[in-house]
């Protein structure tokens, strides 16, 4: 519980990534947590095969993603607190997310839209911020690294698996 307590200020922009604890174990529960939580969302959606190949992709590049940058910033040695704090945070605003996903499937409310629309401009917000802290670049470039990570890993897993299963 108490490094859930070191990550959540990440959240409300609060804390550097590079100054919060490095755990292996944090790593992994939030690893399981994001595989399970994307799961559920997508099996809601598509058929179970489908959604289990979409978010083993989607997970992976996640990973791969933030590896790829940290090495070509020299800052590899940061991979474990700050892919945690992108699993976290993505794990935050899921959790959020899941019964806005909901709510707006069952009524089309237009505060639901809304509601969803600020959820993802969080989420992008959460990334920028993270790669802005993590790579040292300013908030624009932290931004445009943001977009660069949605689009390699959620438009690259969907974009695979409707390649794989036609």
């Amino acid at each position: 519980m108490s490094h859930f307590k070191q990550y959540l200020p990440l959240c409300w922009f609060a804390e550097n990534p590079l100054d919060l604890p490095a755990s292996i174990s944090f790593f992994k529960q939030n690893l399981f947590f994001y595989f399970g939580l994307e799961l559920f969302t997508q099996i809601n959606m598509i058929d179970a095969h489908e959604a289990l190949l979409e978010v083993t992709i989607e997970t992976s590049l996640t990973l791969l993603f933030v590896a790829i940058v940290l090495f070509l910033n020299k800052s590899f040695h940061a991979y474990i607190p700050i892919a945690t704090a992108v699993l976290f945070t993505e794990n935050i605003v899921a959790v959020f997310g899941l019964p806005t996903m909901i709510w707006l499937t069952m009524t089309e409310h237009e505060l639901s839209y809304l509601t969803m629309f600020l959820l993802v401009i969080w989420d992008f917000a959460l990334m920028a911020y993270i790669f802005q802290k993590c790579l040292g670049i300013n908030l624009l470039a932290g931004w445009i690294v943001s977009i660069i990570y949605f689009f390699s890993t959620y438009g690259a897993a969907y974009s695979i698996t409707f390649f794989i299963l036609g």
